[in-house]
């Protein structure tokens, strides 16, 4: 890990840019002289640039709440070299939503399951080098999407004691399967008006999470109306199992 950046914003969160090898990241961290404070992995669609502003508004949320949070640019996304095949299954994926019609399997399974593969291996990179900082003490929360990484992630990584999970994004069949593998405490997000989300797929997840604390918050409104009180819910949920 590389910082290539670093400014105090105007709360005195310290908003510290680096890279991964050539993945690009940000770290935010609470003011000087506090003490270690557990870490929250911002979850995200692709595009750091694009998605700063909420990624940021995300971040100092949580910092304020005595928590650093941190996050990577996603495989294919951003200055990321694309991949060709994920690009055509992403041409199909909306060609099929345009049509009004079911998306089929195989163009999930094709979008998204080498995006799981690439990416968790990144965020466990990530998380080997932000928890060698000695800002950051532990443990490690998950919060955002995409769902499916998200899952994987729960499912592999033991340091990862809690998680906030976004049902925003499509989920292969496969991935509905291994979360029956999740045990760790989680709180889900269903936007019940999202027009690009299979709703009753979302709540069939949600039913097959292992784990045995799971709540769901659904809200009325679209992929962006998350409710901004869902802010402090989600501190509120990780003050109770990273702390």
């Amino acid at each position: 890990m590389r910082f290539t950046s670093e400014q105090r914003l105007d709360d005195g969160v310290l908003e510290r840019g680096f890279t991964l090898g050539e993945i690009p990241g940000f770290l935010w961290t609470p003011g000087s002289g506090t003490a270690p404070a557990p870490l929250i992995l911002l979850g995200h669609p692709g595009g750091l640039h694009e998605m700063r502003p909420r990624l940021v508004a995300r971040a100092r949320h949580s910092v304020a709440a005595g928590f650093a949070a941190a996050t990577i640019e996603l495989p294919g996304s951003g200055g990321r070299p694309r991949s060709a095949a994920a690009e055509a299954a992403r041409a199909d994926l909306h060609r099929a939503l345009a049509a009004g019609g079911p998306v089929d399997d195989g163009i999930v399974d094709r979008l998204v399951l080498p995006l799981v593969e690439k990416a968790v291996p990144e965020w466990r990179a990530a998380l080997d080098a932000l928890l060698r900082l000695p800002e950051i003490g532990g443990p490690v929360g998950y919060a955002g999407g995409v769902i499916a990484i998200g899952i994987r992630l729960a499912v592999v990584e033991p340091r990862i004691s809690a998680a906030l999970l976004f049902a925003g994004s499509f989920v292969p069949r496969t991935l509905v399967e291994e979360a029956r593998q999740v045990t760790i405490p989680l709180q889900v997000l269903l936007q019940w008006d999202d027009e690009g989300n299979d709703r009753q797929l979302a709540l069939d997840l949600f039913d097959a999470f292992g784990s045995e604390e799971k709540t769901m918050h659904a809200n009325t409104g679209g992929h962006t109306g998350i409710p901004h009180f869902e802010g402090d819910e989600g501190n509120r949920f990780f003050a109770r199992h990273l702390r």
